[in-house]
């Protein structure tokens, strides 16, 4: 269902319930914040037992999960109903392990909104790339998570 008509105070209303999709909720992973305009989440996933590896930390798949969709739902509301949006790609690189919850922030802004479409005005289609950094609550990074969207004009479409 796309948001981009809807107002700000149901896009908001809309986008809590991703709390209670079981991959989510399961997991411990909750959107915290959110802006209107949709260019800026914050996502946390709590510690628990039921989320911790052998070792006791952070799962990593729990980690790579808080990342899903997240940048593709901020792209398409902002982009609008003129162009396709998926996840195409990501992958995760460790960098220590998770001895307490964890958060993540995704921005964008209007520089990247334009320079997508700036893009897409002369190419049929574009990946677009970013890494989003996953913090523990001692504003250590954690996980670095690179996300690949694929992004095209729906006029462009087969």
């Amino acid at each position: 269902m796309a948001l981009v008509s809807q107002s700000p105070a149901l896009k908001k209303w809309i986008l809590r319930l991703w709390n209670f999709w079981p991959p989510f909720l399961g997991s411990g992973i909750q959107i915290q914040s959110l802006t209107d305009d949709l260019r800026h989440f914050e996502v946390t996933l709590k510690l628990r037992f039921w989320n911790r590896n052998f070792f006791g930390t952070q799962y990593g798949g729990s980690l790579f999960s808080m990342t899903d969709a997240i940048y593709s739902v901020m792209l398409v509301e902002n982009l609008g109903n003129d162009f396709i949006v998926w996840d195409k790609a990501a992958t995760i690189r460790y960098l220590k392990p998770g001895r307490t919850d964890a958060k993540a922030v995704f921005k964008i802004d209007d520089e990247t909104i334009n320079a997508i479409k700036g893009e897409l005005s002369t190419k049929e289609k574009m990946d677009w790339i970013r890494v989003v950094q996953i913090k523990d609550l001692h504003d250590d990074t954690i996980a670095e998570v690179e996300k690949v969207v694929y992004i095209r004009r729906k006029n462009n479409s087969k």
